[in-house]
């Protein structure tokens, strides 16, 4: 996904609350591997059914084949369907899928990401690309790629006592930068119509492009705006597992993204893992957004583990609290 895609990258400036840091020397690391090449095929079979257009048939064949993989984990799944409005006024079929592992728990940690593709490749250098559709292999497959190993690893090893819930947000990436609500329309959505009354969690994790080649998550402004103990609890895990030089503990740019509606409608502390690319000319999220190119020939099976080892890490210690 996204993802979020339009994303305005601005200076993250003063208004920001600091984290404070806590040190990550007396805390190990977790005795579970997760499986980079499970996520990498994972994120292969999303990309095998053609780009996630919204209201194409591919989009619904691969939304059937996410929720079967959730069930035959073992999750419960609740399929949140709603005929939302884009910016241009076309009708956009929209399914967000939740994977709730333990539902009866009433403590519960909220890892989501976008699966839909952008239709249009708006940011390739070729202009005869433009309305192409993306294949979105980083820009939202490799987030629920992540997820669904994730919920693999809950599956042969049941020791979290917690409620997770994955959700797959859709049409996040059918925005347009002149429209300042289009982006984000599925998290919107069940930001104001929660899969649960009363829904709660402790906090949640966004996962937008965690796929790609030399990516580095830098802090997200609205992240350290929100949920600055929540960042600095994953970037310490990932200092833990080993993973720190993907994690600069350096501020990026503050991004639209289907966590700002988890923040401000839902009014759970949300962060997002995006990648910052700082020197490149293309895009500072990096060479194939919103190109043709976001492809599985640029997924990096090294950026999965660093960001899949981590969140076992957060999700397997935050158990015992």
């Amino acid at each position: 996904m996204i993802s979020s895609a339009l994303l305005l990258l601005a200076s993250c400036g003063g208004t920001q609350k600091s984290a404070t840091p806590t040190s990550a020397t007396h805390e190990e690391p977790v005795a579970l591997a997760f499986s980079a090449d499970s996520a990498y095929a994972f994120c292969q079979r999303q990309c095998d059914f053609g780009p996630r257009i919204m209201n194409s048939e591919a989009h619904e064949q691969c939304g059937q084949w996410i929720v079967s993989k959730f069930q035959e984990y073992g999750l419960d799944i609740t399929e949140q369907r709603a005929t939302l409005k884009g910016f241009d006024g076309t009708p956009l079929l929209s399914n967000n899928i939740i994977a709730s592992y333990r539902p009866e728990a009433e403590n519960r940690i909220l890892i989501c990401a976008h699966w839909d593709s952008r239709p249009w490749a708006d940011n390739d250098p070729n202009p005869d690309n433009h309305n192409k559709p993306v294949m979105a292999a980083n820009d939202g497959a490799s987030g629920v790629a992540v997820m669904l190993e994730l919920a693999r690893l809950l599956s042969v090893e049941s020791s979290l006592n917690i409620g997770v819930d994955f959700i797959c947000f859709d049409a996040e990436d059918w925005g347009n930068d002149g429209y300042s609500d289009s982006w984000a329309l599925g998290a919107q959505h069940w930001a104001r119509h929660l899969h649960k009354p009363g829904y709660k969690a402790r906090f949640g994790i966004l996962l937008d492009m965690v796929g790609g080649q030399q990516a580095r998550f830098y802090r997200e402004g609205y992240s350290m705006l929100y949920a600055p103990q929540v960042v600095n609890r994953v970037w310490q895990a990932a200092e833990v597992t080993g993973f720190s030089s993907y994690f600069p503990k350096q501020d990026g740019g503050n991004i639209t993204d289907d966590h700002g509606p988890v923040n401000q409608i839902a009014k759970i502390p949300c962060i997002d893992i995006i990648p910052y690319y700082p020197d490149c000319y293309e895009s500072s999220f990096g060479p194939t957004w919103h190109t043709v190119n976001d492809d599985m020939q640029h997924i990096d099976k090294n950026t999965l583990k660093a960001v899949g080892q981590t969140l076992v890490q957060v999700l397997w210690k935050e158990n015992e609290k």
